[in-house]
């Protein structure tokens, strides 16, 4: 387990600080603001942790209302909206400063047998084995980074991110909005069925509002563009470990109005679908800075 991972299940373990308040750490992983899916895994954590075992989270949708800091706790307050025997709804909102910057409806539901379908596929597209990570591509292309932000930027991962046909500052020409990203923990998680939720929540937010620029030939380093995350919506259909690889296929349908929309797919490697995602962020154009 790499020392990223460690510092991740830290700061999912939320204190208790008074009934259904929570406190939360942050981890700047270099983009300046709080990463969103820090701020996802935590908002579940603090949901599960007001209902009872037998029922787990099937839905979740959430908005970014405010730009986080990164060096800053935040306080999770949840509201017990309904307890039911079949289902569970719980509303979080994640505070700082007094002020509220992020809120999820969260639906948990008690497992039932019923029918079942997949008419979805996963995607053919090459494993994980020879891909570069995330991380080895922003070692390679250090240089290109902000020097104020390369250090984070290059650091170990507590996500390892596997991306196929990655956008690098070597081929930035338009290509179709579809990405595909191959994701587990570095290392192995803990039992407990909600961490590796909460750790996928966390995963998610990784690449889905990117996906929008490649049309554009266009990275998220580009100064040139504002982005950020708007909100949020997951879907959690089966059980899932999220420290065994996963493949997120990620498409982006439409952009416009300076937002991009986005969904993807979440696949095991032998083609069960155990997740829906959908995102929709802010794809602003602005002056660059003299």
């Amino acid at each position: 387990m790499t020392e990223a991972l460690k510092n991740l299940l830290k700061i999912l373990d939320l204190e208790l600080l008074e009934q259904q308040v929570y406190l939360g750490q942050s981890l700047d992983l270099g983009f300046h603001i709080l990463f969103g899916g820090q701020v996802l895994g935590q908002a579940l954590v603090a949901a599960s942790r007001t209902v009872a075992p037998d029922k787990s989270i099937h839905s979740l949708h959430a908005y970014f209302l405010r730009a986080g800091n990164a060096t800053q706790p935040l306080y999770y307050e949840v509201d017990l909206i309904r307890t039911g025997k079949s289902f569970a709804t719980r509303r979080v909102v994640a505070k700082q400063g007094g002020l509220a910057i992020f809120s999820m409806s969260a639906s948990f539901h008690h497992v039932e047998v019923g029918l079942e379908h997949q008419v979805a596929p996963m995607p053919v597209v090459p494993g994980p084995d020879g891909l570069a990570s995330d991380q080895q591509l922003m070692q390679a292309y250090q240089q290109q980074l902000p020097s104020s932000r390369r250090e984070k930027l290059t650091a170990d991962r507590a996500i390892e991110v596997r991306v196929v046909d990655p956008v690098l500052p070597s081929n930035l020409a338009p290509r179709a909005p579809v990405r595909y990203a191959w994701i587990k923990a570095a290392g192995k998680l803990p039992a407990d069925p909600m961490i590796h939720q909460a750790v996928l929540a966390y995963a998610s937010d990784f690449g889905l509002a990117m996906t929008a620029l490649q049309p554009h030939g266009r990275m998220f380093m580009d100064p040139t563009l504002q982005l950020a995350s708007l909100d949020h919506s997951m879907w959690f259909h089966r059980p899932l470990r999220a420290d065994e690889w996963f493949l997120h296929a990620m498409e982006s349908p439409i952009a416009g109005s300076g937002r991009g929309f986005n969904r993807g797919q979440v696949f095991t490697p032998n083609g069960v679908l155990i997740a829906s995602t959908a995102q929709e962020g802010l794809l602003r154009t602005k002056s660059p800075k003299s």
